[in-house]
């Protein structure tokens, strides 16, 4: 297991506020809006802000050529997956049941670690999987009979949470010898122009003008989410082992649940509360510091 240092702590926090918050905030823009084009602006306002702030860092926006092909998987598993099946699922789920999910990507990645990578999990690991795991059955213990008529949404979510949890093994893993400033913002880049070929696509045709709780999603999503969590995310997710750096955002969806509630009017039931208790233990599993050995007597 791996203790965060004060730094990522800082950021973790961040992370998840701003992430968790964010589940009612997109469904607020997707609602009455075209979801590929909402996400389409968001990435257009959100790219040159996080340029700016590599120049600012004087980070090398340069990622050597023989990298291209790596970088290219990345992106497909990290970003293209997740940002157009969530964003297109959560038109017809609760916010919250969207964000529990999407969420399942630490259960996936653990799986993924253990059977694909040859990562061996400490018994603490995989009680905090079970808890995870848990957790997410509880929180959709009032969806079944909701979930039953919605199948496209659910389905998008979980291939977009496994796809991630892929993404993030193989972003622990990558040989690519560059920042990850630099790897996040060309990520971005190609997700950018694949979201706006989606809309102009499937969407151009249907395109109106945002109304002002619109535009305060997009700039919300553009700043907070594309600035800022997502580089986040991809500097701890290459920083941390898999199991750490996944296992310790899953307040996300817990904020995601409340937050949706209160904004959003989304009713909460004793199963929620009890989903509380089980990720913070799941959180605790990763976040808790490993005991030091004990020196050898004689």
């Amino acid at each position: 297991m791996h203790a965060l240092s004060r730094q990522q702590l800082v950021l973790l926090i961040l992370l998840t506020l701003v992430w968790g918050l964010n589940w009612p905030i997109m469904k607020i823009g997707v609602t009455g809006f075209q979801p590929l084009s909402f996400r389409s602006i968001c990435m257009w306002l959100g790219l040159p802000v996080l340029g700016l702030f590599l120049v600012w860092r004087k980070v090398p926006f340069r990622i050597d050529r023989v990298h291209w092909r790596e970088l290219a998987v990345l992106t497909v598993t990290n970003m293209f997956f997740w940002h157009t099946l969530a964003i297109l699922a959560i038109q017809s789920l609760s916010s919250g049941r969207a964000a529990i999910l999407g969420y399942t990507m630490p259960v996936f990645s653990a799986l993924l670690g253990a059977a694909w990578f040859g990562q061996r999990l400490a018994g603490r690991a995989w009680f905090g999987v079970a808890a995870a795991a848990l957790g997410v059955v509880l929180l959709l213990w009032h969806e079944v009979s909701t979930l039953s008529g919605r199948p496209l949404g659910v389905f998008m979510m979980l291939v977009a949470a496994a796809t991630w949890a892929l993404g993030t093994q193989l972003m622990r893993r990558t040989r690519i010898a560059h920042p990850t400033l630099a790897i996040s913002f060309w990520m971005t880049v190609a997700t950018t122009l694949w979201m706006t070929l989606l809309a102009v696509v499937f969407e151009r045709d249907a395109w109106t003008l945002p109304s002002a709780p619109i535009w305060g999603a997009i700039v919300y999503n553009a700043i907070g989410v594309f600035a800022f969590a997502q580089v986040v995310w991809l500097m701890l997710a290459r920083d941390l082992p898999p199991i750490a750096s996944t296992l310790s955002v899953m307040l996300i969806p817990v904020l995601g649940v409340f937050s949706g509630a209160w904004w959003l009017g989304e009713v909460l039931h004793w199963q929620d509360w009890t989903a509380v208790v089980l990720v913070m233990l799941a959180i605790a599993t990763v976040l808790w510091p490993a005991r030091p050995a004990s020196p050898a007597l004689g």
